[in-house]
């Protein structure tokens, strides 16, 4: 069980990494123009245009929150051996960390759909959005085994 858990978080980890780097989505604009972003590309161009209360919160849901849950659990897993007390701090500070690492969902909805019902752009998946949702699930996966 220990194994899989492991195996689950170094997918998470990896795939996490390639998900904030990869293109999410393809915007189409009119016929001739089209943009592929990546979540580290979004946000910098957020901190630039000067929004950077908007950059800082998108960097936290959908970047810090989900790694931090990662790695709280690798740090839960590599504490089997700890006492009970330890532990439930661990579990404490993971269901914290959890409930707020899945704003990161929302947050990428909320771009597809106002690219979609804005008129002025298509958006089409990409692998990067791919890619984030397997960590998501991966890392979804792996704390459930923990419990």
């Amino acid at each position: 069980m220990r194994v899989v858990t492991g195996l689950l978080l170094t997918i998470s980890a990896f795939s996490l990494a390639l998900g904030i780097t990869q293109p999410l989505l393809r915007f189409e604009h009119l016929v001739f123009f089209s943009r592929t972003p990546s979540l580290i590309e979004m946000i910098r161009e957020l901190w630039l245009s000067d929004d950077a209360f908007l950059a800082l919160l998108i960097a936290a849901f959908s970047v810090l929150f989900p790694a931090g849950k990662i790695l709280a659990t690798q740090a839960l897993l590599l504490s089997a051996n700890r006492d009970s007390s330890a532990r439930e701090r661990m579990h404490r500070l993971l269901n914290a960390i959890s409930r707020w690492s899945m704003m990161d969902v929302l947050l990428v909805a909320l771009v597809i759909f106002a690219a979609k019902t804005s008129g002025l752009a298509d958006a089409f998946t990409q692998p990067g959005l791919w890619f984030y949702a397997t960590s998501v699930v991966t890392a979804a996966a792996a704390t459930m085994m923990l419990r």
